[in-house]
């Protein structure tokens, strides 16, 4: 990948040796410039696992990702930039999937910060509504606004949990302990990117996380959650959504076509009359 490249995408300079501030900094802008998005599914489902094709599209705001290509692009740029860098397995728990460490969320996991070599950082820029910041991979509790969250050995698998807000609709995720390899993730990548009934395929959404809010858009949905109130809209028009898409999510779309906008908009559109036909 290009790094130097990657790094004006997301507005950071280069740290010369890998710190505690540079991962911070790195992590934040990751998840506020990056979006967590299915909208690339929408049109063209089930693509390769490909991290370097990944971070080129997402440097060409083509693209967000998902966990495997969020994380893992995180994790190919964090090596580059010097830091030891390890894939885990996970799952994540909803109201909707058991949770089950089965493959479906990609985790890394970072030490050798100059500060404190041996101390191991959770990462995760591949949950949407996750962390802004990297913490420290310890049994405790935790802030980050809007979430409260906890980290503790998990009860499903030899490794770790950590337990999110129960008012945002994630439960939690757990992950191993045992380091794993981008393949590891194939099977999954390919269930979730390209099978019709998958959540990423039947929903588009875009998830945009800032430093005290997290923004989604759900079809036409947009909601902006604070600690203390959720802001929504609807978004009744194919111009204001790909203007949304662009502004505030940073996925202008370029390689959409005015034939392709109209597609994605009408799939999009039947998604919202689908979702208040069953709701009624």
């Amino acid at each position: 990948m290009d790094t130097e490249a990657f790094l004006r995408r997301i507005g950071v300079t280069h740290e010369e040796k890998p710190s505690l501030d540079g991962l911070t900094r790195l992590h934040e802008a990751y998840v506020d410039q990056i979006p967590y998005e299915s909208v690339q599914y929408q049109l063209t489902p089930g693509t390769p696992l490909d991290l370097e094709e990944t971070a080129r599209r997402i440097i060409a705001r083509e693209t967000g990702g998902y966990c495997f290509q969020l994380n893992g692009v995180l994790a190919l740029l964090l090596t580059n930039l010097g830091y030891q860098v390890t894939m885990h397995r996970g799952g994540v728990q909803t109201p909707n999937l058991p949770g089950d460490v089965d493959g479906g969320h990609l985790v890394l996991t970072v030490r050798g910060l100059v500060e404190d070599p041996e101390r191991v950082w959770l990462v995760d820029a591949g949950l949407g509504n996750g962390l802004i910041h990297p913490t420290p991979l310890e049994a405790g509790a935790f802030h980050q606004a809007p979430f409260d969250l906890v980290i503790r050995r998990s009860e499903k698998t030899t490794g770790w949990r950590m337990d999110h807000d129960p008012r945002f609709g994630v439960f939690g995720m757990d992950f191993e302990d045992a380091p794993a390899t981008l393949g590891d993730f194939a099977h999954r990548h390919a269930e979730l990117s390209g099978e019709p009934q998958s959540p990423f395929r039947r929903t588009a959404s875009v998830f945009r996380r800032k430093r005290d809010s997290i923004v989604i858009m759900r079809s036409v949905s947009r909601t902006e959650t604070f600690g203390d109130r959720v802001d929504s809209s609807l978004i009744e028009n194919q111009a204001d959504y790909f203007a949304t898409l662009a502004d505030e999510f940073f996925l202008p779309l370029p390689q959409y076509d005015g034939t392709q906008r109209d597609q994605l908009w009408r799939r999009i559109w039947k998604q919202y009359e689908d979702f208040i036909a069953q709701s009624n």
